[in-house]
This record gives structure tokens, sequence and C-alpha cells, in this order.
């Protein structure tokens, strides 16, 4: 008799670990130049490393796997322990001179922005383990983007995941990308179940073809909504919650300074449910 296993998944660009208000006038230069904090009615706009806040969030989300973008490198190792997970990295773009970044980042995160460096990260918590990894770079130009590939071991059996920012600004570059990242991705999995998900940069009503292709070629379904760039799409597994962003409330937290809400990152986690037959 066959039962049914939830796999709890979670996407979500971390803005290279910076806050984002809802309320554009907050970002001001005396903040980024400076480092004040600018208050608005119910957010502030903090320029302050927030590793811990982001830690704090991510652990109390669930999910079982987590498919990470804009990540800063450093932070594998501390989110892997403050969220009890493994994890493995695929170092993005500007990391060349990565400590003297790294230092500046620390004491201006608004000023480096992402030129602190990027990578994409997979963090998995137990039952799931990491098995084979590999990381395939789609793009040097203008910067370079890379995928993270992985197998994971569990108890629904082995899962492919795809983890993958695609380039902004350039619906045509992006959408190439994707394909050439599916195909890469398909060929890696073989005929185990595929989970291909990340910051695709690219919304199904403005490249309906695209995701039409990726149905029909690759099986992969499911993207969160007409308008979202941020996707969790599978092949070999059915959809028990469908891919959606979570409200904003739920990456915000307490400037214990000002009494205000910070909003990490400007993207919003997107989560889903999906299941695995087995008898």
């Amino acid at each position: 008799m066959a039962r049914h296993l939830r796999i709890l998944v979670l996407t979500w660009n971390l803005f290279h670990g910076r806050d984002a208000p809802p309320d554009a006038r907050l970002y001001t230069r005396r903040s980024r130049l400076l480092r004040v904090t600018e208050r608005g009615e119910s957010h502030a706009q903090v320029n302050r490393p927030l590793l811990s806040e982001f830690a704090g969030v991510l652990g109390g989300l669930d999910w079982e796997i987590a498919l990470l973008q804009e990540a800063p490198p450093r932070w594998l190792r501390p989110l892997c322990a403050a969220t009890r997970a493994g994890g493995v990295s695929a170092l993005t773009s500007r990391n060349f001179g990565a400590g003297a970044r790294t230092m500046i980042a620390r004491r201006n995160p608004d000023l480096m922005a992402s030129g602190e460096g990027g990578s994409n990260q997979l963090l998995v918590r137990p039952p799931w383990r990491v098995g084979a990894v590999e990381r395939v770079t789609l793009t040097r130009r203008p910067e370079r983007r890379r995928m993270l590939l992985a197998r994971l071991e569990g108890p629904e059996g082995p899962l492919a995941v795809a983890n993958l920012h695609a380039s902004a600004g350039d619906r045509v570059a992006a959408e190439g990308e994707a394909r050439f990242a599916v195909e890469r991705a398909a060929a890696f999995a073989g005929h185990v179940p595929l989970l291909f998900g990340g910051d695709l940069n690219l919304r199904p009503a403005h490249s309906p073809a695209l995701f039409r292709e990726l149905e029909e070629r690759f099986g992969l379904a499911s993207p969160t909504a007409p308008g979202a760039i941020d996707h969790l799409l599978v092949r070999g597994l059915a959809v028990v919650v469908a891919p959606r962003a979570l409200a904003a409330g739920r990456r915000e937290v307490l400037d214990p300074a000002t009494g205000l809400a910070v909003r990490l990152s400007d993207h919003a986690p997107v989560a889903a449910a999906f299941s695995a037959g087995r008898t």
C-alpha cells in the first residue's frame, strides 16, 4: 500500500543580508553613508549586520529543504548552525578579494550591498542529507551566474534539487539561462524526482511560452503566481500545498532601538509542500 510523505520546501532571496522597508523614502543618503537608522510610522530602515535576524526568521519557518539566493557566502555555516541543517553553496559573482569585501560589508552593509559577493545556498534538515553536488556556470558576463545542483537522500528516496538565481533586467537572457539550467538539471536528475527553484527573475505572465515549455518538455510544473519571479517547480512529485509567497510579517523582526518593524529582504520567502508515494 502506498503512503505519501510531505516534503516541505522554501526558497528565499536574502537580498545580500539587508532589510527592505516598504516605504522607499526611508532609503536615504545619510543612512547609506553614515549608518543612520531612519524611522517611519511602522518600519525602520537599519544599516547594520542582520545575520542573527535572518537566522532567527529562517529558523522559525517550517521547511526541510531551503533554497537561498543572494546569500553572503560567509553565512552558510552560521545559518546551518542556527537552523540545525546541513548545507552546501555555490559562489556566484563579486567574490574576488572576499576578505576586504567582507570587512566593509560588516561595517556598512548598505554601502557594500551586492558588492560583498553572493552565493546560492541549499540547506537541508534531517532526515534529509546531501549526497552528490555539482556547480554549473551558466554565464560569466555581465556577471557570473551559477546553478547549485544536489542529490538529496531521505525517507522519500532520492531527490535532485537545482537552485538558480537568473539574470535580472533582461528577460531574454533569463529565459535562455533557465532553459540551459533545466536541461542540465534534468540530466543531473535522470529518473529521480526533480525540484527546480530559486529566483528565476521570470514571471509566468510575461514568459508564458517558457513556462509552458518547461512543463511540456521537462514535466516541471507549479509556478508560484503569474506575477512572481521566485518559483518552486517540480517533476515527479505531487503538489500538496502550491508554492505561495509568505505574508510580509513572516519576515519582519522588531528593532529594539526604535520599537519599529524591520523587514528582511526585498523578496518574500516562497513555501510549498510536495509529496512522493512510497510502498
